[in-house]
């Protein structure tokens, strides 16, 4: 898996106080944008953002590359309706060899269990290959293709919706592959806006687990990881 972020709002923490700024004064936005400093950005978004004014969150922007992650997962991703996302397809891109593949941990220790993923992948590659040699499309043939295959995607989010992505899938309750994922998203974002960002992870960081009995017993730790996240 390869996590980048490939573009972002220019300063957008600076953005972001000048939005929630406008709401609240008669000033026009040059003279608004002339009177901020930076120290008055990180106090402003502080206040506003305690308040519950988020809506001014969603003028700054993010975009990522993604690569390497399975279908399992982009799945998942493309729940969250509050972002765009760009994926290769697999019914323009074929695959002459074989495809990559993502392979769980739980699997991958297993030289036993290993051998025989590998044996089926191997298995579904040449059923593949056989139907597009045989004249059926790639979006035909595609159907016969698991969902341990690796696709890429390009995925804009603004910052609200990002700080709720991070909230689900950082949580130790989402599966393993989307909340690695997250949590390399959310170590980018956090050096370009870190104070938008810096309470952002599981939903426990700042209040009980959201998961109720799901829980998953581990809230101080949980919490003590994210305090330190590079």
């Amino acid at each position: 898996m390869k996590v980048s972020l490939l573009q972002h709002t220019p300063e957008p923490e600076r953005t972001v106080a000048l939005a929630a700024r406008l709401c609240y004064s008669p000033a026009d936005i040059d003279e608004l944008q002339e009177k901020l400093t930076g120290d008055q950005i990180t106090v402003f978004l502080e206040k506003i953002m305690s308040l519950g004014h988020h809506s001014v969150l969603e003028h700054a922007t993010f975009t990522f590359g993604i690569d390497g992650i399975s279908r399992t997962t982009s799945h998942q991703l493309v729940r969250h309706r509050i972002a765009s996302f760009s994926q290769q397809s697999q019914r323009y891109v074929s695959h002459a060899e074989r495809f990559d593949a993502v392979i769980p941990d739980t699997i991958a220790a297993r030289p036993e269990l290993l051998a025989r993923f590998e044996e089926q992948l191997q298995s579904l590659h040449s059923c593949y290959r056989a139907l597009v040699e045989a004249g059926v499309p790639a979006e035909d043939a595609r159907y016969i293709l698991p969902n341990a295959t690796e696709t890429k995607l390009i995925v804009t989010m603004n910052a609200r919706e990002l700080r709720h992505f991070f909230a689900l899938r950082c949580c130790e309750r989402a599966q393993w592959e989307i909340r690695r994922m997250a949590v390399e998203m959310l170590q980018l974002v956090k050096p370009v806006a870190p104070t938008i960002f810096r309470e952002s992870g599981p939903g426990c960081l700042a209040a009980h687990c959201p998961e109720g009995k799901f829980c998953c017993g581990k809230t101080g730790e949980v919490r003590e990881r994210f305090k330190s996240l590079p």
